[in-house]
């Protein structure tokens, strides 16, 4: 059976904006196989929030669950997508109605045209849709911005709804082309003990 796949993962060099004040990524060969003899080998630097990445709630709180501890079915699942461009806040009335199956939500805002910068203004979500998801049994939401609360936000109120109702967050992934639907998601996190978040390669496929 042939799979249909998808990439909504953000491409990573030495371009991808990073969250203003954050480590930038940089990846350079270290050593060059006319140097080894034998082998190319890369050194790469980054923030653990660039591009398409996971939070783990112990990016904001201190008895969060951390990267490596993270339930991985929550990240290999049945998706949704619902289309929520052209609304400055997301709330429970925007969404589409939920399909049979789903585990995640996946939002695509459309605010995030230029890749190559930091946008300037995202979408604000509505903390109910997190008390709405616990509800329906759905377990991840996916934005398609930096993040689900607005760059400025220092109470973070998106984060710790998410966190109360034991839901998890995907931000960064890149929806421009892709059709509201159900789909198969893969966004499988690194695991990095200790950490609180990892950049993820995430596809929707289709069988």
């Amino acid at each position: 059976m042939t799979k249909s796949i998808i990439d909504i993962s953000m491409a990573l060099d030495n371009s991808t904006p990073e969250w203003p004040g954050d480590t930038p990524f940089s990846y350079r060969l270290s050593v060059t196989k006319e140097e080894s003899g034998s082998v190319n080998i890369g050194e790469l630097k980054s923030s653990t929030h660039i591009g398409t990445h996971i939070d783990a709630p112990f990016h904001y709180d201190e008895n969060g669950l951390k990267t490596d501890e993270l339930p991985l079915d929550v990240y290999l699942t049945t998706a949704q997508v619902m289309d929520v461009s052209g609304h400055e806040q997301v709330q429970l009335a925007d969404l589409d109605e939920l399909a049979h199956g789903v585990n995640a939500v996946l939002l695509k805002t459309a605010a995030w045209q230029d890749r190559s910068a930091f946008p300037g203004a995202w979408p604000v979500f509505d903390p109910a849709i997190a008390e709405w998801m616990k509800e329906q049994g759905v377990r991840l939401l996916g934005v398609d911005v930096p993040s689900v609360d607005p760059e400025t936000s220092k109470e973070l109120p998106m984060h710790h709804a998410m966190n109360r109702n034991e839901r998890f967050i995907l931000e960064g992934i890149v929806l421009d082309e892709v059709a509201p639907g159900v789909y198969k998601l893969a966004a499988l996190p690194l695991k990095i003990r200790g950490g609180e978040g990892s950049p993820v390669r995430a596809v929707l496929y289709t069988e």
